[in-house]
């Protein structure tokens, strides 16, 4: 493995765009000005060479990889790689015999950066422990996955967290035109002609990854029309290349879930047009309808339940709709659907109950079932008293037994349910009171 000194300088014909640009300082870098800011905790640590183990966590392009070489780099540090996905335990093993040599025999001290380091199962994380407890080497792990989840509370402990964010469409703008310019490393000196237009649309849709903006842009230039006097970057070029282009959408990643957050929060908020925002980036990033469609119907029944009962058959009919057409005439049911559940008055007073009524029935535990509420099918069961007193409502005044007691005889009565006062909820709430009131009359 190539020393970080020497990583900025391989042969550039056989290094693809994105690699050939990788900045060479915090100056050069793009983005994350949170992180990288002058009065910023880990600039101060870079420019002052205090080395610490850290995970960069972030989306795919936003500067992980670079950012951890640029601090090797900057602190002389020896800077070594491994990727989680190929590698195993014999292979960090390696890197740590290695990291121990350089330190006795130069004093040389050693990063290993560990490239998707969510994907390294227990005992792989756990290898690391004892060699940056002790200062044999420094770890810097890269994950697009919540640490939190994916990594060992024993390796949090001992590494700094720090977040990337998505880079902005200025940001990637910067990232092409200084392709475009640059000479040396870049595409300058392809006589290239790129109209701003075209660098925006191109920008937009590397979707806030810089290395893909970079891969699209080397990809137009190999396609550039030849005009004479310049090669040109179109309209037709731009729309070729990135025909076939990806949006972010990690089947069970973050950005999966915070993005069915945002659905499932903006129906709760009553904005069926962020609803249906969030919804069609799910669908552009392929996102499988039927996934939506079942967390619209758990939606029906959690956030809106007995306020509007009409949400759960609105739900099952964008279910089977989808089912029959498919996409994307199905796709519309379920927008029908987010839209009536956006604009649903709210109620999760039925969710709620549920939760205390589990946690009330798993705390008393095994509590006999009163006499009266006993089945009795058989003369046995009669004889034993089973439904012995049962009074049967429909035969009383209203079809309301009033005192009577359905609770275990051990349990004094409970009140989980209570209605919110928006939709059906509110009819409901005056007939429960109105019932609740003749139960205390009659003693119950």
């Amino acid at each position: 493995m190539s020393s970080s000194l020497e990583l900025f300088g391989a042969d550039d014909s056989v290094r693809p765009l994105a690699d050939r640009l990788r900045p060479k300082s915090l100056d050069e870098f793009v983005g994350q000005a949170h992180l990288l800011g002058p009065d910023s905790t880990l600039r101060q640590a870079i420019e002052r060479n205090r080395l610490h183990s850290m995970i960069f966590w972030g989306p795919p392009g936003t500067g992980k990889t670079t950012l951890a070489r640029m601090i090797a780099h900057r602190c002389d540090a020896h800077f070594m790689s491994i990727s989680a996905v190929l590698a195993g335990v014999k292979d960090i093993r390696e890197k740590v015999a290695e990291a121990r040599d350089r330190l006795q025999t130069n004093g040389q001290r050693s990063v290993l950066f560990v490239d998707e380091v969510h994907r390294f199962n227990k005992s792989q994380q756990d290898a690391f422990l004892p060699h940056i407890e002790d200062g044999t080497l420094y770890f810097v792990g890269a994950t697009t996955e919540n640490p939190s989840f994916e990594l060992n509370n024993a390796l949090l402990s001992r590494v700094r967290v720090y977040v990337l964010k998505h880079l902005e469409k200025t940001d990637i703008r910067a990232v092409i035109d200084r392709a475009l310019s640059d000479t040396e490393k870049g595409l300058g000196s392809q006589n290239l002609s790129m109209e701003d237009e075209h660098r925006d649309h191109l920008a937009a849709t590397a979707d806030g990854d810089a290395r893909h903006a970079l891969v699209l842009l080397e990809l137009a230039s190999d396609c550039a029309r030849d005009t004479g006097d310049s090669r040109v970057i179109d309209k037709a070029v731009i729309q070729e290349v990135t025909r076939d282009s990806f949006r972010q959408f990690d089947k069970g990643g973050d950005h999966f879930y915070d993005q069915i957050s945002a659905l499932h929060k903006s129906m709760r908020g009553s904005d069926p047009d962020a609803a249906l925002y969030w919804f069609c980036r799910m669908v552009d990033g392929g996102c499988d309808p039927l996934y939506i469609a079942r967390r619209v119907l758990r939606f029906a029944s959690e956030d809106i339940g007995n306020a509007d009962p009409r949400a759960a058959q609105y739900a099952l009919y964008a279910w089977d709709t989808y089912h029959r057409l498919g996409s994307p005439e199905g796709d519309l049911a379920i927008a029908h659907a987010i839209v009536f559940m956006s604009c649903a008055p709210k109620s999760n007073a039925v969710y709620t109950a549920f939760k205390q009524a589990m946690a009330f029935a798993r705390e008393q535990g095994n509590q006999p079932v009163p006499m009266s509420l006993r089945n009795a099918p058989t003369k046995l069961m009669k004889e034993l008293d089973h439904g012995n007193d049962y009074r049967y409502a429909h035969d009383e005044v209203d079809g309301f037994a009033a005192g009577a007691h359905y609770f275990p005889d051990t349990l004094p009565a409970q009140q989980f349910y209570n209605p919110v006062q928006r939709g059906l909820e509110i009819k409901i709430s005056d007939r429960l009171a109105d019932l609740r009131s003749r139960n205390k009359a009659a003693g119950s």
